[in-house]
């Protein structure tokens, strides 16, 4: 039903496989600090307007292929369409983040929710296979979801948050009420990815972007384990290939063997990181158990074009040679450690892209 896949570094990537250079793609690719992403936006009407259209949604996950070499593509959706499916009520106003219309504050409010219906998510289904069509081969995708604990501090806190208040008092005070919420948030979050997998997806990623928050030991127990429950329920296959399984916690570095760990028989392929972790020692902590991906700060793109070289090359080094002195080989898809700012100079993505592939493949000729 698809054309075959013309570039596939970074599936080989996040499975530690060979690769000619180092494959890149950057977390909110497709996004505002591109003009044509703008453009696309105001005809949409609003954002939600333009992530269910399945027209505008394959169109702007396509605009930075059109201007940059990159290795993968990634759906343009958000995190929270699973809580909105819940009947939370999602919406973005115009320069503010977004917002849940019925928060999640209570015992009555929690024996509310349950696994949504996927026909209530059919328009990101659609767009995942609209998305894969247009591709035609040229390179896979991504698809994603939030990490259940993620998902669960917008439900509760009604936004984004400062200092997760609500949320931490609901897990503190009524620990009952909070594990029952990751419960289903998990359960869903996996069907939803599997769904995605279904109409197209070639890699799925969670993202705990909030898990970083947490106090040792509540990390475990309210994300990592609820994080877990969802890649146990994961299609590891999907048409006779191989479908990889990214986890990012933003912050999470000082868990890193954890969040690694295959228990079970269960455990993350890729683990992203964000910029405060050094790339070589996640990789020896690690011992190339799983790829990495990250981990360049995002603001390095509003240096001038000399020192995003100097810096994307710094993170490449860090990371090493591909393959390790005991043979092993530990893949890298490089990555920024956050979303890119909607005020990056779309000239320096340009820049970065670039640098990543010329440089990752002297560095595999020296080696």
């Amino acid at each position: 039903m698809f054309a075959p896949l013309q570039n596939d570094s970074f599936l080989r990537a996040c499975l530690r496989q060979p690769t000619e250079h180092t494959p890149v793609w950057l977390m909110r690719q497709a996004g505002r600090y591109l003009p044509e992403y703008r453009d696309t936006r105001a005809k949409a009407g609003s954002f939600m307007g333009l992530a269910t259209n399945t027209q505008y949604a394959t169109d702007v996950t396509l605009q930075p292929l059109e201007r940059y070499a990159l290795d993968a593509a990634i759906l343009f959706s958000d995190i929270l369409t699973v809580p909105d499916a819940m009947g939370l009520g999602l919406s973005f106003a115009l320069g503010e983040g977004p917002r849940f219309a019925h928060p999640v504050r209570d015992e009555a409010d929690v024996a509310k929710l349950a696994v949504p219906d996927m026909d209530r998510l059919r328009y990101v289904f659609d767009a995942v296979t609209s998305i894969r069509t247009a591709l035609s081969g040229r390179v896979p995708l991504i698809g994603f979801s939030g990490s259940p604990w993620t998902l669960a501090c917008y439900m509760v806190e009604g936004a984004g948050s400062d200092d997760y208040r609500l949320v931490k008092t609901m897990m503190y005070r009524r620990p009952d009420l909070m594990h029952r919420i990751l419960a289903i948030n998990a359960d869903a979050v996996a069907r939803y990815l599997n769904t995605q997998i279904d109409a197209g997806a070639q890699a799925v990623m969670v993202f705990d972007s909030w898990g970083g928050v947490l106090a040792d030991g509540a990390f475990q127990a309210f994300s990592l384990a609820y994080t877990r429950r969802v890649l146990k329920q994961l299609k590891r296959e999907h048409g006779g290939a191989r479908v990889p399984h990214i986890v990012f916690t933003k912050g999470g570095g000082l868990w890193i063997e954890e969040i690694a760990a295959n228990v079970d028989g269960v455990g993350p392929d890729v683990v992203g990181l964000d910029w405060t972790m050094n790339l070589g020692q996640a990789r020896r902590r690690t011992a190339d158990r799983v790829a990495l991906q990250g981990n360049l700060d995002p603001n390095v793109l509003f240096a001038d074009a000399e020192q995003i070289r100097a810096e994307a090359t710094r993170v490449l080094e860090s990371f090493g040679a591909p393959r390790s002195p005991q043979g092993t080989y530990g893949g890298h898809v490089f990555n920024l450690g956050h979303g890119i700012s909607q005020h990056t100079p779309p000239e320096a993505v340009s820049v970065l892209v670039d640098t990543v592939h010329e440089v990752s493949r002297r560095l595999r000729t020296v080696a």
